[in-house]
């Protein structure tokens, strides 16, 4: 059984400059991963906009478990697990839509938006003593449901840390994220991509605040992108979004180094932004974005604005399961399936009250770097599969993350910062791992 596993064993895999291979192959260690982060931590579940009206419903994942995020008649939220209490057949297919509740395929039993069982067929078959209010009758209730500013995280510990407790510091995102909409209020709105990878989950956030392999993992579209020498003064259809987002990783030492790597103990992590020309400048000056600062200006004032679209920052990681990209509108969501199998489901939101062309903006940045069509993260799953595959080797054992160490700072509040070109979200990441694996249930 995976919690054969000690406490002293798993210690042994992670220190401070190296990891041992079996964190990536090892299924007992995913299933303990399954079992202590997955089934105990905060993971993001749905937005509230994906849920609005009374019946709203959205499919999920919970570590392992399949659920339903509901709205209501009361407007009251809930996550329920996908799975009959009868036959344990799935009473949900559809990804998103509105129902008056759900109905097993297989025998007809009916449940409430709440989980409630509502009904059975042929009654009188049943013993006297059967009661459609028995809880255990039920659809089976995700014990925690927590919503911070229309973020839906969920928890399969009954009992534990708070969502704001673990959010942290990391509040401050989803905050930046609500106050750029003129409105106050963002939608999640387009289309929703999905791709699995054949590799471990913790491939994919060690990825995602690295700073150095942009140019290497993605030197076919850099390559292409410099070799374009296109006027930038001449119009196109994106205002040179898609060339600015491949060029960019192709920024040198220097750039990197200028960027800096914030971590936490929570396993938190983020990069300080990168996008410096065109659309995707945070000081862009464009008739778009005076019209869209304009509003936000009648919203905040200008000094507060100016605080607001002032925050850079780039793949900010809530350990474990989502990383928000705010200033670019962006979400994306990883989930593990098997030790060596991951799925990644990205989706972009509209700023209510903010001109149309930021959203246009979001969703081309969506297609740019995580759909199907994107050359980035298609670059990115290609290495996650070779390291997969390489690590397949029984030797070596360790996987030096060393680059940094020494120059990370630990400030007052517990937060470590660096230079970009350190592998300190990783250490973060890893810390955070190993105090979830071997703390007591």
């Amino acid at each position: 059984m995976p919690d054969s596993i000690a406490p002293e064993s798993l210690s042994r895999l992670v220190l401070p400059d190296r990891v041992h291979r079996t964190l990536y192959t090892d299924p007992a260690i995913f299933e303990l991963e399954m079992t202590r982060i997955f089934g105990r931590c905060w993971l993001f579940l749905a937005h509230e906009s994906q849920i609005r009206a009374p019946g709203d419903f959205v499919r999920a994942r919970l570590g392992r478990e399949d659920v339903i995020v509901t709205r209501a008649r009361d407007g009251r939220i809930h996550a329920l697990v996908n799975r009959c209490t009868h036959r344990g057949a799935q009473v949900c297919q559809a990804e998103r839509g509105n129902a008056g509740g759900f109905a097993c395929p297989y025998h007809a039993w009916t449940f409430g938006l709440d989980g409630a069982l509502n009904s059975v067929p042929h009654r009188q078959s049943l013993p006297p003593a059967f009661d459609l209010k028995d809880p255990r009758l039920a659809l089976a209730a995700v014990p925690r449901v927590e919503s911070y500013r229309g973020f839906v995280f969920g928890s399969l510990a009954p009992e534990g840390e708070g969502l704001r407790e673990h959010l942290g510091p990391m509040t401050a995102v989803i905050d930046n994220f609500i106050d750029r909409a003129p409105e106050g209020e963002i939608e999640q709105a387009g289309g929703i991509a999905r791709q699995e990878y054949r590799g471990n989950w913790k491939l994919h956030h060690e990825n995602a605040n690295d700073t150095l392999h942009p140019g290497f993992v993605h030197e076919s579209s850099v390559s292409a992108a410099r070799a374009d020498q296109r006027d930038y003064a001449a119009p196109t259809y994106d205002g040179h979004q898609t060339h600015t987002q491949m060029l960019s990783n192709g920024f040198g030492v220097r750039e990197w180094q200028g960027l800096a790597l914030t971590g936490f103990p929570a396993g938190h992590s983020y990069m300080g932004g990168f996008y410096r020309g065109g659309v995707l400048s945070p000081d862009r000056d464009d008739p778009d974005w005076r019209e869209y600062r304009a509003r936000l200006v009648a919203r905040h004032g200008e000094e507060k604005t100016a605080r607001v679209l002032g925050e850079d920052r780039f793949n900010n990681l809530l350990y474990p399961n989502v990383s928000l990209n705010a200033q670019y509108q962006q979400v994306r969501v990883v989930t593990p399936l098997a030790v060596d199998r991951t799925r990644v489901t990205a989706f972009c939101f509209r700023l209510k009250g903010a001109p149309d062309a930021l959203f246009h903006r979001a969703v081309r940045f969506l297609t740019n770097l995580s759909s199907p069509a994107s050359m980035i993260l298609s670059d990115d799953i290609e290495i996650f599969e070779r390291v997969q595959g390489g690590l397949a080797n029984a030797g070596p054992e360790w996987l030096d993350q060393s680059r940094g160490l020494g120059v990370d700072r630990t400030e007052a509040d517990g937060r470590t910062v660096s230079t970009g070109l350190s592998e300190l979200p990783h250490r973060a990441q890893y810390a955070a791992w190993l105090r979830y694996m071997t703390a007591a249930a």
